[in-house]
């Protein structure tokens, strides 16, 4: 993959979370501006678990966007949770997803050895 690439993937990431950010605002996630970190990752964690539920019920048709699965949806939810989370603490996610990713791509086979 090319720089521009990778630029253009951070920037649009970092777009989607001010976006994803605005909503929640919009809708009164964030009246609380001292919000308890521990409980916004555990919501994190809820919406995961939502997600091996679906799988383990066989993946239906989620219940609100019938075009996508049930895991499909949650794991979309996790993703808007972390980056709503993200913009409220100010991180520029977009940015670290890329690094983070070009620095895998130079780790060895599973991490030179690590089971799983």
């Amino acid at each position: 993959m090319s720089d521009v690439f990778f630029t253009q993937a951070a920037r649009a990431i970092n777009l989607l979370q001010e976006e994803v950010y605005n909503c929640a605002a919009d809708h009164g996630w964030w009246d609380d501006k001292n919000p308890n970190d521990g409980e916004k990752i555990a919501l994190m964690h809820s919406e995961l678990s939502e997600a091996l539920e679906g799988l383990r019920h066989g993946n239906p048709p989620d219940d609100k966007i019938a075009q996508y699965s049930s895991a499909e949806a949650e794991l979309a939810d996790v993703i808007i949770r972390i980056l709503d989370y993200a913009q409220h603490k100010g991180w520029n996610l977009g940015d670290a997803v890329v690094a983070k990713h070009k620095f895998n791509l130079t780790r060895p086979y599973k991490h030179g050895g690590k089971a799983f």
